[in-house]
C-alpha cells in the first residue's frame, strides 16, 4: 500500500508544473484572493462581528470555484496520465454541465454558516446592553466559543469536500444525491486510509501557504503602511498575486493526489 501511495505521490508532483493547468490555475486563484481582499477590507474597518465573520467567508465562497477546478484538473491529469490530448477550449466546453452541478455542493455550507452568523450576532447584542452586558459576556462566553468552533469545522470539511468530491464527479458523473452517497459510502468504508491519503495531499499546501503567510505577515508588519479601506484593499491584492502564483503548483496536486487517492480507495 505505502509503495503504491509513493508511486501516488510522485506521479502527482510530476504533473503538477504543466503550463497549461498552471495557466487554468493562477487566475480562479487570483478570483478567490479578490474574495479575501475585499473581505479583509470589509473587515479592516468593521466592528467585531463583521471583522469575525470576513475570516470564515472567503474559504466557503472560493469552495464552490475550487470545486469546479478541481473537476477541470482531476478530467485534464487523468488524459495526460493515459497520454491522451485533450485540448483546452474543448475540455471546458465538456466539463462545464458536471461543473456546474457540482459547484452547487458548496451552498449548504455556506447557508449554514450564514445561520452561525446570526446567532452570533445575538451574543454580540447582549454584550453591548448597558449594566448587564459584561454579565452575559461572561455567563455566555461558552457560546461564541462552540460557535467559532464550529466555524472552523465547517471549513475543515469544505476542504475535504474538495479532496473527496472532486474526483468522483470528474470520474463518475452522476447526480448529486447519488454522488454524495458514492463519497460518503468510501469514505466510511477505508475511513484510515481516506484521512491519511487527505493529509498527505495538504503537505504541499500546508508548507507553501504557510511560508507566503508567514511572509506576508512579516511585510504587513515592516512595510504596509495603508490604513484606509481601500489602500489596505490595493496592498494586499498585489501581495495575493504572487501568493497566487507559488500557490498553483501546490493546488494543482492537491487534486491530482485526489484522482490517486480516490482510485487507491477503489481497490
Amino acid at each position: 500500500m505505502w509503495h503504491s501511495i509513493e508511486k501516488a505521490f510522485n506521479r502527482a508532483v510530476f504533473y503538477s508544473f504543466s503550463k497549461k493547468k498552471i495557466a487554468l490555475t493562477f487566475p480562479v486563484l487570483v478570483l478567490c484572493g479578490v474574495f479575501f481582499v475585499f473581505c479583509k477590507a470589509l473587515a479592516h474597518d468593521s466592528g467585531d462581528w463583521i471583522s469575525l465573520s470576513m475570516l470564515f467567508l472567503p474559504i466557503l465562497l472560493s469552495s464552490g470555484v475550487l470545486l469546479a477546478l478541481g473537476v477541470l484538473l482531476v478530467r485534464l491529469y487523468i488524459h495526460e496520465s493515459r497520454q491522451l490530448s485533450l485540448g483546452l477550449k474543448r475540455l471546458i466546453g465538456g466539463s462545464l454541465d458536471l461543473m456546474l452541478g457540482t459547484s452547487y455542493l458548496s451552498i449548504p455550507p455556506i447557508l449554514v454558516y450564514l445561520c452561525l452568523w446570526i446567532v452570533m450576532g445575538i451574543f454580540f447584542l447582549l454584550q453591548e446592553i448597558p449594566g448587564i452586558g459584561p454579565f452575559f459576556s461572561v455567563v455566555f462566553s461558552f457560546a461564541p466559543f462552540l460557535l467559532i468552533f464550529a466555524a472552523l469545522l465547517l471549513c475543515f470539511i469544505n476542504l475535504g469536500l474538495l479532496f473527496f468530491v472532486a474526483p468522483a464527479a470528474a470520474l463518475h458523473p452522476l447526480k448529486r444525491v447519488s454522488l454524495v452517497k458514492r463519497v460518503f459510502h468510501n469514505f466510511s468504508k477505508k475511513l484510515f486510509s481516506s484521512l491519511i491519503l487527505f493529509c498527505i495531499a495538504l503537505i504541499p499546501i500546508a508548507i507553501v501557504g504557510g511560508l507566503l503567510y508567514f511572509a506576508a505577515e512579516l511585510t504587513h508588519l515592516r512595510f504596509l503602511v495603508a490604513e484606509q479601506s481601500l489602500g489596505v484593499a490595493l496592498e494586499w491584492f498585489f501581495i495575493m498575486l504572487p501568493f497566487a502564483a507559488f500557490l498553483s503548483p501546490a493546488t494543482i496536486f492537491f487534486f491530482q493526489f485526489a484522482a490517486e487517492s480516490y482510485q487507491l480507495l477503489q481497490e
